[in-house]
């Protein structure tokens, strides 16, 4: 169903309250390689997370001074609501291919799902892609679970991690982002309800998946260019 149409860089909207933007914007996501490798080793090969050669003082965003090609859509509050107001969000990017017809070549849910799992994974990353949140604890439940287990183990900080590692995936899938309609998004250790542009969701994600303390020694502030109060929210372009 058509909801907006409109051209690049303009804000588009209508009479039921819903807005429209897509354009080059700043990218307001920040990330630390060294800590993010780091992480990515420990959940692939079963071990700690080897930070020890790591000087959090030379800490750096790998994106800052990055800029993203943006699709923001605003929905009325009243267009949601439904089973008590809360709701799972994921998001598919699709591409068009030769033979016809489209791939789908990135889904989103919960930040930082990638990341964890299919930094050195490339086919289970194509998979995750590929796939529907419905299906996501079915094919890669397992995989989950034997990663954060090992890592889980390696660190020694759950007498079962089998069971921690078991209980985190069923929280991890389906890879869906939860939201109550109409409260302030946060994303953080101890709720998961939406996801705001300035929330840490990697400190977040990377300790609740080794069972352990991960600071990447950067936050918003290494962000380039700030997100916008007012629509479309994310940032301008960095000069």
């Amino acid at each position: 169903m058509l909801l907006l149409s409109g051209t690049t860089g303009e804000t588009v909207s209508d009479p039921a309250g819903f807005r429209l933007w897509a354009g080059k914007a700043g990218d307001p996501f920040w990330i630390e390689p060294d800590v993010l490798h780091a992480v990515g080793h420990a959940l692939q090969d079963g071990t700690i997370v080897d930070l020890k050669d790591w000087d959090p003082l030379r800490a750096k965003n790998l994106f800052a001074g990055h800029s993203v090609y943006s699709l923001v859509l605003e929905v009325p509050d009243t267009e949601l609501i439904g089973n008590g107001g809360k709701i799972g969000v994921w998001a598919v990017a699709s591409l068009a291919t030769d033979a016809g017809g489209w791939r789908s070549i990135n889904r989103v849910g919960l930040p930082m799902i990638h990341p964890l799992f299919t930094q050195y994974n490339e086919d289970l990353g194509n998979r995750l892609n590929a796939g529907r949140p419905a299906d996501d604890f079915a094919t890669f439940g397992d995989a989950a679970i034997k990663a954060i287990a090992g890592a889980v183990r390696a660190s020694g900080t759950a007498e079962d991690p089998e069971g921690y590692a078991t209980r985190i995936a069923h929280r991890l899938f389906p890879n869906l982002l939860p939201y109550v309609v109409g409260t302030p998004a946060v994303f953080g250790f101890g709720d998961w309800n939406g996801r705001s542009l300035t929330d840490n969701a990697p400190d977040v994600m990377f300790s609740i998946a080794t069972n352990g303390p991960v600071r990447l020694g950067i936050g918003k502030e290494s962000v380039t260019s700030k997100p916008s109060g007012s629509f479309p929210y994310v940032p301008a372009v960095p000069a």
